[in-house]
């Protein structure tokens, strides 16, 4: 997830949060967590997506070993000119997309299993949720094998769509390209959410580096260093947002002070801070720039400029909440004995992009704990993983919501699309 932050509001909780313990590691094949765990197979999924390095840009072997792994499971695979991974299976005329990625932070960590946990750079953020997928849609489509008998070979009567997006973590190039070529019914971001969690939005983004610049001279001087004026712009841009009538939670702007340098020619001084804006749904426009022209101003001299360069804007976004796919999410998870609850992030996701592209009910789902997001502690416990694999089994299931007749929306094949 880009930038991916803490939950900081929830529009809505459905009851409390049950929360997974971490169970006893095993010595071979996936370790056991109550009645909760993985097959064998489902953990070998996950650990060798875990295993296989695909920071942004390094995507390459991480699709090929999917694309080898999902053609022997039924699916049909491609990788596009892109880079993404491209799969479908079924063959309804209603679709379910699932927007998953193939990239990771950068930070690679060593692969373990400790304390009933796989550990390891993207078992988190986000391969984890798809990994979950993938094997909760085989389970579904086991399931029907198994109703109808062995005898009986009809299509999973959903479409299903995988799509395993690069450069998530970068600059969402693997989602762009996608975007026009899918029309889907329903989607699913795949990213962190808990097992028992539905996220509805995202925070937008937006970079700006803001450069000062002034003359140079002794530090022993009367005159404020370029850096001295950067930090003391700093230092009001903060209070700014952190006044009360900023607001809070997920409706609050906020800024981060992600880079600070300092330059000298030996006649003119700089200092240059990297920000990392997060902006809530329905921002007015222009409000990080009217915020740092108001820091500037008590700063700008004859002597001293401040400028700075906007990158590109990407808006908040939340989803609504009552529409087919979201009661299927909750269902399952209350059939999985777990309280529902919906999430909103302080992160940036492929959701902010897809949602009001394709303009069909979408929400974010995975296993995991998204505060782990990017952190060398990141891990993914498997009883959470079994859990969520269950909750898509049971969204796909022949008892689901999203399985009854309804309106038809238009449909991309793998072979069709541009």
């Amino acid at each position: 997830m880009s930038g991916a932050g803490a939950v900081k509001s929830a529009e809505e909780c459905v009851g409390a949060v049950e929360c997974v313990g971490a169970g006893p590691a095993g010595e071979a094949g996936p370790p056991q967590k109550g009645s909760r765990r993985p097959t064998a197979e489902e953990f070998d999924l996950l650990h060798a997506m875990v295993a296989e390095r695909s920071f942004s840009g390094s995507e390459g072997c991480l699709a090929s070993l999917l694309r080898e792994r999902l053609e022997a499971g039924g699916w049909r695979a491609d990788i596009d000119a892109t880079g993404n991974l491209i799969a479908e299976l079924g063959a309804g005329q209603r679709t379910l997309l699932f927007l998953g990625h193939l990239d990771t932070a950068p930070g690679w960590l060593p692969v373990r299993v400790e304390d009933g946990a796989l550990c390891g750079r993207g078992s988190v953020d986000a391969k984890g949720a798809l990994a979950a997928f993938v094997a909760g849609a085989e389970r579904a489509m086991r399931d029907q094998r198994e109703r109808e008998g062995a005898d009986v070979s009809s299509p999973f009567p959903l479409r299903l769509v995988l799509i395993g997006a690069v450069g998530e973590e970068a600059d969402s190039r693997g989602a762009k390209a996608i975007l026009g070529s899918y029309r889907p019914d329903w989607c699913v971001v795949g990213e962190p959410s808990g097992w028992d969690g539905v996220t509805l939005g995202y925070k937008g983004c937006q970079t700006a580096r803001v450069t000062v610049s002034c003359p140079g001279g002794h530090g022993g001087g009367p005159s404020l260093s370029a850096a001295e004026v950067a930090a003391e712009f700093w230092h009001v841009l903060s209070a700014s947002l952190a006044a009360p009538e900023a607001g809070a939670g997920f409706s609050r702007l906020t800024c981060s002070l992600r880079g600070f340098s300092t330059a000298s020619d030996g006649l003119t001084d700089s200092a240059e801070l990297t920000l990392d804006w997060r902006l809530p749904a329905g921002l007015p426009s222009g409000e990080p720039e009217r915020l740092m022209a108001e820091a500037a101003g008590p700063h700008t001299t004859a002597r001293t400029r401040i400028s700075w360069r906007a990158g590109a804007l990407v808006p908040g976004f939340v989803a609504g909440k009552n529409n087919v796919l979201v009661r299927s999410f909750l269902a399952a998870i209350r059939t999985g004995a777990g309280q529902p609850r919906f999430k909103l992030k302080s992160g940036t996701s492929d959701m902010n992009l897809a949602g009001p592209a394709w303009g069909c009910p979408i929400l974010a789902y995975g296993p995991g704990d998204s505060a782990l997001d990017h952190t060398p502690e990141e891990r993914l416990d498997l009883g959470e993983y079994a859990a969520g694999i269950e909750v898509w089994r049971t969204v796909l299931g022949e008892a689901s919501e999203i399985r009854r007749p309804k309106a038809l929306g238009c449909h991309q094949s793998i072979e069709g699309r541009s």
